[in-house]
């Protein structure tokens, strides 16, 4: 995995952690749901740089 591609799937995971967790503290739903949505986002970028790099080897 290319180290920009992963600090960016982790940047995106982290960004979603702290919304989810806002949303949670605060009770707001749409933010915690839209902290799970990143944090799925950064998850599925991080799984499809680890698929190209098991091909790559």
């Amino acid at each position: 995995m290319s180290g920009e591609q992963k600090a960016e799937a982790k940047g995106e995971q982290a960004k979603g952690k702290l919304k989810e967790t806002a949303g949670s503290l605060t009770g707001n739903e749409r933010m915690t749901a839209e902290g799970r949505a990143e944090q799925a986002k950064g998850d599925a970028r991080e799984a499809k740089e680890k698929i190209k790099d098991t091909f790559k080897h």
